[in-house]
Protein backbone atom coordinates (compact mmCIF):
# COMPACT_ATOMS: atom_id res chain seq x y z
CA UNK A 1 0.00 0.00 0.00
CA UNK A 2 1.29 3.43 -0.92
CA UNK A 3 2.68 5.68 1.81
CA UNK A 4 0.58 8.71 0.91
CA UNK A 5 0.06 11.85 3.01
CA UNK A 6 -3.72 11.35 2.78
CA UNK A 7 -3.48 7.90 4.35
CA UNK A 8 -1.20 9.29 7.03
CA UNK A 9 -3.76 12.02 7.78
CA UNK A 10 -6.52 9.39 7.89
CA UNK A 11 -4.55 7.44 10.49
CA UNK A 12 -4.27 10.57 12.63
CA UNK A 13 -8.02 11.15 12.23
CA UNK A 14 -8.72 7.55 13.31
CA UNK A 15 -6.38 8.00 16.29
CA UNK A 16 -8.30 11.05 17.44
CA UNK A 17 -11.71 9.46 16.93
CA UNK A 18 -10.80 6.24 18.72
CA UNK A 19 -9.02 7.99 21.59
CA UNK A 20 -11.82 10.50 22.13
CA UNK A 21 -14.44 7.79 21.86
CA UNK A 22 -12.60 5.72 24.42
CA UNK A 23 -12.69 8.54 26.95
CA UNK A 24 -16.40 9.14 26.27
CA UNK A 25 -17.24 5.44 26.62
CA UNK A 26 -15.25 5.18 29.86
CA UNK A 27 -17.10 8.17 31.27
CA UNK A 28 -20.47 6.70 30.27
CA UNK A 29 -19.55 3.34 31.77
CA UNK A 30 -18.57 4.95 35.06
CA UNK A 31 -21.82 6.95 35.32
CA UNK A 32 -24.34 4.15 35.43
CA UNK A 33 -24.44 2.84 31.87
CA UNK A 34 -23.66 -0.80 31.10
CA UNK A 35 -20.11 -1.01 32.38
CA UNK A 36 -19.46 -4.31 30.64
CA UNK A 37 -20.25 -3.27 27.05
CA UNK A 38 -19.18 0.37 27.26
CA UNK A 39 -16.17 -0.49 29.41
CA UNK A 40 -14.95 -2.98 26.83
CA UNK A 41 -15.51 -0.49 24.01
CA UNK A 42 -13.54 2.08 26.03
CA UNK A 43 -10.64 -0.33 26.58
CA UNK A 44 -10.42 -1.24 22.89
CA UNK A 45 -10.53 2.39 21.79
CA UNK A 46 -8.06 3.59 24.43
CA UNK A 47 -5.63 0.82 23.52
CA UNK A 48 -5.75 1.46 19.79
CA UNK A 49 -5.88 5.27 19.76
CA UNK A 50 -2.27 5.60 20.99
CA UNK A 51 -1.17 2.77 18.67
CA UNK A 52 -2.64 4.69 15.74
CA UNK A 53 -0.92 7.86 16.91
CA UNK A 54 2.39 5.95 17.00
CA UNK A 55 1.78 4.69 13.47
CA UNK A 56 1.12 8.27 12.37
CA UNK A 57 4.36 9.43 14.00
CA UNK A 58 6.41 6.58 12.54
CA UNK A 59 4.66 6.59 9.19
CA UNK A 60 7.74 7.38 7.10
CA UNK A 61 9.83 4.62 8.64
CA UNK A 62 7.25 1.83 8.98
CA UNK A 63 6.47 0.38 5.55
CA UNK A 64 3.32 -1.31 6.79
CA UNK A 65 1.98 1.75 8.64
CA UNK A 66 -0.76 2.59 6.11
CA UNK A 67 -2.29 -0.87 5.93
CA UNK A 68 -1.81 -1.54 9.64
CA UNK A 69 -3.35 1.81 10.55
CA UNK A 70 -6.38 1.26 8.36
CA UNK A 71 -6.96 -2.22 9.75
CA UNK A 72 -6.48 -1.13 13.36
CA UNK A 73 -8.59 2.00 13.02
CA UNK A 74 -11.48 0.59 11.04
CA UNK A 75 -11.45 -2.65 13.02
CA UNK A 76 -11.59 -0.69 16.28
CA UNK A 77 -14.48 1.44 15.06
CA UNK A 78 -16.43 -1.59 13.83
CA UNK A 79 -15.85 -3.53 17.05
CA UNK A 80 -16.76 -0.59 19.31
CA UNK A 81 -19.81 0.30 17.17
CA UNK A 82 -21.10 -3.24 17.58
CA UNK A 83 -20.72 -3.02 21.37
CA UNK A 84 -22.50 0.36 21.36
CA UNK A 85 -25.30 -1.07 19.25
CA UNK A 86 -25.70 -3.94 21.72
CA UNK A 87 -25.84 -1.43 24.59
CA UNK A 88 -28.33 1.01 23.04
CA UNK A 89 -30.50 -1.25 20.88
CA UNK A 90 -30.02 -4.65 22.47
CA UNK A 91 -28.73 -6.14 19.22
CA UNK A 92 -25.55 -6.14 17.20
CA UNK A 93 -24.74 -3.62 14.50
CA UNK A 94 -24.36 -6.20 11.70
CA UNK A 95 -23.96 -9.96 11.74
CA UNK A 96 -20.36 -10.79 12.68
CA UNK A 97 -19.44 -7.10 13.16
CA UNK A 98 -17.48 -7.57 16.40
CA UNK A 99 -15.57 -10.65 15.22
CA UNK A 100 -14.80 -8.96 11.90
CA UNK A 101 -13.54 -5.86 13.69
CA UNK A 102 -11.52 -8.03 16.05
CA UNK A 103 -9.92 -9.94 13.19
CA UNK A 104 -9.08 -6.64 11.47
CA UNK A 105 -7.38 -5.42 14.64
CA UNK A 106 -5.39 -8.65 14.95
CA UNK A 107 -4.35 -8.37 11.29
CA UNK A 108 -3.31 -4.75 11.91
CA UNK A 109 -1.09 -5.76 14.80
CA UNK A 110 0.44 -8.55 12.72
CA UNK A 111 1.17 -6.02 9.97
CA UNK A 112 2.96 -3.86 12.52
CA UNK A 113 5.07 -6.89 13.42
CA UNK A 114 5.69 -7.55 9.72
CA UNK A 115 6.91 -3.97 9.42
CA UNK A 116 9.98 -5.03 11.38
CA UNK A 117 10.96 -7.20 8.43
CA UNK A 118 10.87 -4.35 5.89
CA UNK A 119 13.12 -1.35 5.79
CA UNK A 120 11.47 2.05 5.82
CA UNK A 121 11.97 4.75 3.24
CA UNK A 122 14.51 6.57 5.41
CA UNK A 123 16.73 3.49 5.99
Amino acid sequence: MSQSPRLQALILLLAGITGGSGVAFAAAASHGADAYLLGNAAKICLAHGPALLALYAGYASIRTAAAAGLLLGLGTLLFAADLLSRHFSGGGLLPMAAPTGGMAMIAGWLLIAAGALFRGRQD
